[in-house]
């Protein structure tokens, strides 16, 4: 009786040694390498393990040199997806992984699978390598399409916040990347006539050559997209820089180029000639610009001015140009509370014409 409880006792000491411990289960180790099109590590990438079995998930980064390794996953079956910044590159699918070491190493070699890829379509080894070309010239363009996105909105927000030295240094910057994008220059000649606005205002001699800058880059985007846009802001540099014979000639193509907005082209162009004493020509282009637009209010109120300046004395009497007083009457009309009602009755006393409360009104007819 005793020798049986001995041996029962031997027993279970065997077996118990033979229990294997729980935290002695075997795993796998993984790794390889990730290149691009062009054979280049593909550097900071993501490369996940999904295992088909059990849904779970080992998340991998790559190193400088495209490398990833992992230590500690469990045998079965997975779904290996290469991905960088969100997006996929590319996937296996049914991935082995087990106990040896050397059967669990997997490359995206993506040169490779593009010629796997060709030549199950019937691509030549040519097509497949111009393809490739193709591929890789799309993902720089992506990558600097993205790049100058980033200095646009860079300079936009320093433009916002009168940061102009900023918004010329990042849209300088984006035009050495790729200075075949008219926008980027365009944007470029906002930023220094910002610039300019502002040293204007301490320094007029020293923002001279700043708007002369700003001319030189709306030329640039011009000369690649030429824009009602461009020329109208060319117009406005040009002014500045002392060039108003070029800025009337900007003006006038910003007015052909869109007829639909010639009344504000032409309005600019007026002020312009306006400010630089040309009375004659600026009385054409408000006319133009009314032309256009006849409700627009502020082009009669400065033909108004612009006609009353060619006015002349007769004894004590101011006799102005034919059309004065209905240019004021009409501002009046469209305005009768606008910033220039009361500017523009002081000049119809001047000459001695009357605020019309009926102008531009229908007189009604007697019935008979």
């Amino acid at each position: 009786m005793k020798r049986h409880f001995i041996f029962v006792v031997l027993v279970a000491v065997i077996a118990a040694l033979c229990v294997p411990p729980v935290f002695a289960q075997a795993t796998g180790t993984v790794k390889g390498v990730a290149k691009d099109v062009q054979g280049n590590p593909i550097v900071g990438a993501t490369v996940e393990y999904m295992s088909l079995e059990t849904g779970r998930k080992y998340n991998l980064k790559t190193n400088n040199k495209g490398e990833f390794f992992s230590l500690g996953v469990a045998p079965g079956k997975y779904k290996v997806t290469l991905s960088k910044d969100g997006k996929v590159i590319y996937f296996f699918n049914n991935v082995p992984v087990g106990l040896d070491e050397d059967a669990n190493t997997l490359n995206f070699d993506m040169a490779k699978e593009q010629s796997k890829a060709a030549q199950q379509t019937g691509m030549s080894a040519e097509q497949a390598k111009k393809q490739q070309e193709e591929a890789a010239k799309a993902q720089k363009e992506n990558l600097n399409i993205k790049a100058l996105n980033e200095k646009l909105a860079t300079s936009r927000q320093a433009m916002q916040a009168a940061n102009y030295d900023q918004a010329v240094q990042a849209m300088t910057e984006a035009t050495q990347m790729d200075p075949n994008k008219d926008l980027l220059w365009f944007t470029l000649g906002d930023a220094l006539t910002g610039q300019a606005k502002k040293t204007q205002a301490t320094d007029r001699a020293a923002a001279k050559p700043i708007y002369e800058q700003a001319v030189a880059a709306y030329q640039k985007a011009i000369a690649i997209k030429p824009t009602a846009d461009y020329y109208n802001n060319l117009g406005q540099a040009q002014t500045q820089a002392g060039q108003v014979d070029e800025a009337i000639k900007s003006y006038n193509q910003a007015a052909t180029l869109d007829p639909t907005r010639a009344a504000m082209f032409y309005f600019n162009l007026g002020a312009v000639l306006t400010n630089t004493g040309k009375v004659d020509d600026a009385i054409e282009a408000f006319k133009k610009s009314i032309a256009a637009d006849p409700n627009r209010a502020d082009s009669y109120y400065w033909l108004g001015v612009n006609m009353i300046g060619k006015a002349t004395l007769k004894g004590d009497k101011m006799v102005a140009p034919e059309g004065t007083a209905d240019a004021f009457n009409k501002y009046l009309e469209l305005q009768p509370n606008g910033q220039f009602a009361q500017p523009a009755k002081d000049m119809l006393a001047s000459i001695g014409a009357s605020v019309e409360t009926t102008f531009g009104k229908k007189k009604a007819t007697k019935s008979k």
